[in-house]
């Protein structure tokens, strides 16, 4: 009864490795498929607050308890952001991101994946993080992007001297 036994196991096993076999070459998976690239804009931000700081009164500051007293009373709710992205002069995608959060004062996040023909394009990325008023960050680039491969846009509000998008192939 044992040789049987193992003769059987030994045909599992054997079975198990034909089709383990099979699965880790077959069918073929695509990540991108060909003559296309992909763009990925990924970034967090936190917007304008929607209203201006007040200095409070001495009056205002008595009435408050001693580890309340704060001479500046700044709202906590922010502005949307809204994002922009063309390619060739046409919009590639629009997005407006309301700030998280229960007080919505939490920065917005953004991950976006968009597949385009590889080849050279010029890419415009456009940042609103106001009320009002027109676009605050704006970035063109020209980008040779390969078939196959990636073009990252990011977006840091930190940079000194140069707060903006950034473009990393």
């Amino acid at each position: 009864m044992k040789p049987i036994n193992y003769l059987g196991q030994g045909v599992a096993y054997a079975l198990f490795a034909v089709v383990l076999g099979y699965f880790s070459s077959s069918p073929e998976y695509e990540h991108i498929p060909p003559g296309q690239a992909l763009v990925k804009l990924s970034f967090s931000h936190a917007a304008q607050r929607k209203g201006a700081c007040r200095e409070r009164t001495d009056e205002e500051l008595a009435k408050l308890k001693p580890n309340m007293r704060v001479r500046n009373d700044c709202p906590r709710e922010r502005a949307d952001v809204v994002v922009e992205l063309e390619m060739d002069g046409k919009q590639i995608y629009h997005v407006v991101l309301p700030p998280p959060g229960l007080a919505h004062d939490g920065a917005a996040s953004i991950y976006r994946r968009l597949q385009v023909p590889a080849g050279m394009h010029r890419f415009v990325a456009r940042l609103k993080d106001k009320m009002d008023g027109d676009f605050d960050f704006m970035h063109e680039e020209n980008v040779d992007l390969v078939a196959g491969r990636a073009l990252v846009i990011d977006f840091k509000a930190d940079v000194p001297g140069a707060p903006g998008f950034m473009f990393k192939k």
